[in-house]
């Protein structure tokens, strides 16, 4: 058998996602930085919801006036994850500026096929977003 070189790279453990102890733990955060995110990219409600996977009015507003105490699904998880890398990866690469405005500019990426990230985004859901994420990543040389 070969033996692979050590390496320096030391992958931390995953969250378990289905424990609702740890899903508990995380909402919260997550739930501040979603809204700040969409504050940033200034984001309709109506998008950000969409962005959340398609929750009503009543619920959203709940869960902005009080993120504190609440426990997020696992997909609800993952989507605020891959905003929050995106947000990450466009004001590493971009300027403030440019960074808040980029997800709602048209692109000519043949991904986007000429239209906003934003737009890519809500059509595409998750699978989307990871995608934007990882060609974000890319673009900054894919390090934390």
């Amino acid at each position: 058998m070969i033996a692979y070189p050590e390496t320096l790279y030391k992958p931390e453990a995953a969250v378990d996602l289905r424990s609702e102890r740890e899903r508990a733990r995380l909402s919260g955060p997550a739930l501040r930085a979603f809204f700040k995110i969409m504050a940033s990219f200034s984001i309709k409600a109506e998008h950000a919801r969409e962005l959340l996977g398609g929750i009503s009015n009543g619920p959203y507003y709940e869960l902005k006036k009080h993120p504190k105490g609440r426990t997020l699904d696992i997909d609800k998880l993952q989507r605020i994850s891959y905003l929050i890398g995106i947000f990450k990866a466009l004001h590493i690469l971009h300027g403030r500026e440019l960074a808040n405005r980029w997800i709602s500019l048209e692109n000519a990426n043949p991904i986007f096929d000429g239209k906003t990230p934003l737009e890519y985004m809500l059509r595409g859901g998750l699978p989307a977003m990871q995608t934007v994420r990882r060609l974000l990543d890319a673009r900054r040389g894919g390090g934390k």
